[in-house]
This record gives structure tokens, sequence and C-alpha cells, in this order.
């Protein structure tokens, strides 16, 4: 196989197993670059690869494995399944996450689009987290603050949602990619790098808010509806207040779902006074979301600038 064929084909395989792992409906997997392939002449050598990457060892499966099969194909269907996302490091963040799009009334429990977007650009650009204390708004099931904690070494990062049931899925999260949970305390140098926080963004105090001391602040897939997004605004305008001398700079990313999605953002932003830039796409997809999403990280700075707008 040909230098450019081998690395097409390692690429072909990569994108399939990136979205085995992170339980991607079938439609969504590279079928037709799959069949072109296997229709050039080295297409029997990937269909050798293929099968030696996912071979059984050689010998004769254990009765035991059988019955476990056995057990799951009649156990009930969970509402929670694992999913895995690979890193260039060869690390990985696994999650629980729901199988429902909506549950127990949030859409909290699901990873989406943006968080996977913006946790691919941080991991290109990790500078920007790098020895830093980050604190995330709306964190979800946790996967762009896992990427970060794992691929850009800050300092402490902490996580925030309000809702009880985001709460506990994030925690067991938070646990099962290896990192300890305790109170965070941002004055002791011994303080625990990962922490959750219970952070409601309509009664979140500027108090509560400094106290994080945070130099960055992220939010992913949080302006999906008006109410949320004043709310959202709201905490911004704290944290310049609070942090006036060293406020954070702040990545908020969202999917446009809708000409209406981002606009009251923008304007909201505009009238309390925040400038905002809209940061460069980039390139080389990581994680597997929608290839033709529209996502979009804007860049704020809550202080030291008069004018809005890019």
């Amino acid at each position: 196989m040909a230098p450019e064929d081998h690395e097409g084909a390692t690429s072909l395989l990569q994108s399939f197993e990136r979205r085995f792992l992170a339980a991607r409906a079938l439609p969504s997997f590279p079928w037709q670059s799959l069949e072109e392939k296997l229709r050039e002449p080295s297409g029997s050598e990937l269909l050798l690869a293929i099968l030696q990457k996912h071979e059984a060892v050689p010998t004769e499966p254990l009765d035991a494995l059988y019955e476990a099969l056995a057990e799951v194909l009649m156990a009930k269907e969970s509402s929670q399944c694992h999913r895995s996302y690979l890193l260039p490091s060869g690390d990985s963040v696994t999650l629980s996450e729901s199988t429902a799009i909506v549950s127990h009334g949030t859409t909290g429990l699901v990873t989406w689009d943006a968080a996977l977007y913006l946790a691919e650009w941080a991991i290109k650009n990790p500078a920007a987290f790098t020895d830093r204390t980050v604190l995330e708004l709306g964190s979800g099931a946790g996967l762009t603050g896992l990427a970060i904690c794992k691929a850009c070494y800050p300092r402490a990062f902490i996580f925030s949602d309000c809702h009880g049931q985001v709460l506990e899925q994030l925690r067991g999260n938070v646990l099962l990619n290896g990192f300890s949970l305790e109170l965070y305390t941002p004055t002791d140098p011994s303080s625990p790098k990962v922490t959750v926080a219970d952070l409601d963004w309509d009664e979140v105090t500027a108090a509560q808010l400094s106290a994080f001391q945070a130099d960055v602040v992220i939010a992913a897939d949080v302006l999906y509806c008006g109410e949320v997004t004043l709310s959202l605004v709201r905490v911004l305008k704290m944290l310049s207040a609070c942090q006036r001398m060293n406020a954070p700079v702040v990545y908020v990313a969202y999917t446009i779902r809708s000409q209406d999605t981002g606009k009251l953002f923008i304007t909201e932003l505009e009238r309390a006074g925040i400038y905002w830039e809209e940061v460069p796409p980039h390139a080389g997809q990581l994680f597997p979301y929608e290839e033709h999403s529209a996502i979009v990280i804007l860049k704020l700075v809550l202080n030291g600038c008069h004018s809005v707008g890019r």
C-alpha cells in the first residue's frame, strides 16, 4: 500500500473507531468513504487491516462470555450509556450519558456538538488554559472540561451546573476519569485541581463568582432560549464587575440552529459593553460531531475595552 493510501486508510479507520467508541448512530459512520476505499486496488489491504485490528483472541470464547452476552441481550434497556472520546495523546474521556436527548427535564445529560467543538479547539490551543484557573458554566456531562483537564494542564478547573441530576452525573464522570473531587479552596495551594460547583445563574452572587478567581471562563451550547441567554449575560456582567482589574477571558461556543441563535446574545453583549470577537475556525476534526454543523466560538473580553463588535 502506497504511503498516501496508507495514510488515508488509517484516517478512515480512526473515523470508524472514534464514532464506535462515542456510540454514534450507524448512519453517521463514513460508509460511502469505506466503500470507495475498498473498491481501490489497495482495498483488500484495508480490509485486512480492519480484520487484524478487531480480530478476536485466537482461542475459543469462554462459556462465561456467551452467558454474559445473553444477560446483556435479555436485560432491560438502560437509560444510561458510556461513551468514550479519544484524545490525540491516546488517552480518552469516558462519560456516562443519558440515552435520551431530554431526560429528567433537562438536556444537560448528553454531550452536544458545540461542547465537542470547543474541546477540540482547546486541545489545539492549550496555552489558553495551561496553568490557569478555569470556570465552566453549564458543564453538562463534562466532556469539554475533562478534555481540557487531560490535555491542557490547567491549574484548577471548576465544573458548574444547577440541575440536581446533571450535577450527580457530572461528579460521577469526574471520578470516572481519575480526578479527585473535594471542596475548592482557591487560597490553599494544596487544594484539589478539580471541583464541581452548584451554580444557578439567576441566584449566584458576585462574591461567589469572585471566590473562584477564574482566569478563563468557558461555556458550550448554553444559548438555547432567550431567558437562559439573559441569565448568562447577567453572570458575565457580574464577573466583569467583581474582577474588574483581572477579569477572565471568556469563550462561548454554540451551534447555529436558526437565524436567531446567537443574535440575542450578541445584542446583550453590546448593550453590556462587553467586547467580543469570533474565533477563527480550526482545521482537522478530532471528535465525532456533525461535520456540517455551523458552530461558532466567541471570545469575550470583560474589561479594558470600550468598543464592541468585531
